[in-house]
């Protein structure tokens, strides 16, 4: 899975998100689906990227002796996955998902863009823009990045209830 499907998830992030992000939300308004759809599937296409090569990297981590000793107990690969190969991913896991989370905020950002959305920080960030506000694009921003520091701190604190559950050092 690792080498058929690793090339064409980063050919995906060839593709700059404002020029995609446009096409998504006419396209899935032409279908129907507005409001936080059009958002989430953009802030879900930029925080795939990171927690995919996170967790590949997790995956490849156990060391060849570990390997070696999950093969000498003729461990099936179904165990070797969860009782090996999982838990020495959950570190990457939660490390990628910190990245993404701030990607995902960017996606939700750029997703108001195009479509003017009355609320959220895109549509405060457009209309600090346009009305020459640099006020309101400051605090937006800070705004921003208030909630992406907030999402992260709570990332970390589910990290760590995880890895105290796992029976790793704190």
């Amino acid at each position: 899975m690792d080498r058929s499907l690793m090339p064409w998830i980063i050919a995906s992030q060839t593709i700059p998100i404002l020029a995609i992000a446009p096409m998504i939300v006419v396209v899935l308004n032409s279908v129907g689906l507005t409001g936080l759809i059009p958002k989430a599937l953009i802030s879900t296409y930029l925080s795939f990227f990171p927690v995919v090569v996170g967790m590949v990297k997790g995956f490849r981590s156990p060391e060849a002796i570990h390997l070696d000793l999950m093969r000498t107990y003729n461990a099936s690969g179904s165990q070797v996955f969860w009782k090996l190969r999982w838990p020495a991913a959950v570190p990457y896991l939660f490390t990628s998902m910190k990245v993404g989370v701030a990607a995902s905020l960017v996606g939700a950002i750029v997703g108001e863009l195009p479509t003017g959305a009355a609320g959220g920080l895109g549509s405060r960030l457009l209309a600090g823009s346009y009305y020459g506000q640099t006020t309101q694009i400051w605090a937006a921003l800070l705004m921003a990045a208030a909630l992406s520091a907030a999402l992260i701190f709570l990332i970390g604190g589910i990290e760590k209830l995880t890895r105290k559950a796992m029976g790793a050092p704190a």
